[in-house]
């Protein structure tokens, strides 16, 4: 197993190379992207990166656990320990993406502007956040709907507090008038969930 150092140190020495991957040939690119993994890799299993696409300021290059908590804290320590390289900026977690946005899954396309939620409170955990989603269709037993409807959550409040705060998630059928029953656009639910965690941290 790697420690930050050892990955950093690999990062470093091929960085000239990382910045041209544009300029590769494909068979190139995939062998350097697959190496960068496995580097990732043995500094802690389980991790992830995503590369943005090459802007004038840079490219971002966006460290994950793949919202397994328990390894949160390697991320945090990969990107604290990160060098300060020109043309690079490193991000822990996959952050949020703004809304309204199209998320497309397996089989399924998941619109935000015509989903909609309720917040499910629970007495035991009052910390936790607790979703119910209308949505059109809803398959309740199809794992790939499920996966695609938090991959959806995530997208639009980031790794980190989908994985922290959201602890319940179920979908149902969409009502013809989903105000009356309570429900707020998923639009809406970036502000809901800094709203959440204002009121939490208040009553801490």
């Amino acid at each position: 197993m790697h420690n930050t150092e050892q990955f950093w140190q690999w990062f470093t020495n091929h960085n000239e190379q990382l910045i041209m991957l544009g300029d590769m040939s494909e068979q190139q690119r995939t062998d350097l992207e697959k190496t960068l993994q496995e580097e990732l890799t043995a500094y802690c299993d389980g991790l992830s990166y995503e590369m943005g696409d090459p802007t004038p300021n840079g490219r971002r290059l966006t460290f994950s656990a793949e919202g397994d908590t328990e390894l949160f804290s390697h991320v945090v320590d990969l990107v604290d320990t990160a060098p300060d390289l020109d043309w690079w900026e490193f991000v822990a977690f996959r952050q949020a993406v703004e809304t309204p946005v199209i998320v497309r899954f397996g089989p399924y396309s998941f619109n935000t502007s015509q989903m909609h939620f309720m917040q499910l409170e629970c007495e035991e955990e009052p910390d936790i956040l607790g979703l119910r989603i209308a949505m059109a269709d809803p398959k309740p037993d199809d794992e790939d709907q499920l996966v695609g409807l938090y991959t959806t959550i995530e997208t639009i409040i980031g790794e980190f507090d989908c994985a922290t705060l959201v602890g319940y998630m179920e979908a149902c059928p969409l009502p013809a008038e989903p105000f009356k029953e309570g429900f707020r656009p998923l639009n809406d639910l970036p502000q809901f969930v800094e709203w959440f965690k204002q009121q939490r941290d208040a009553d801490a």
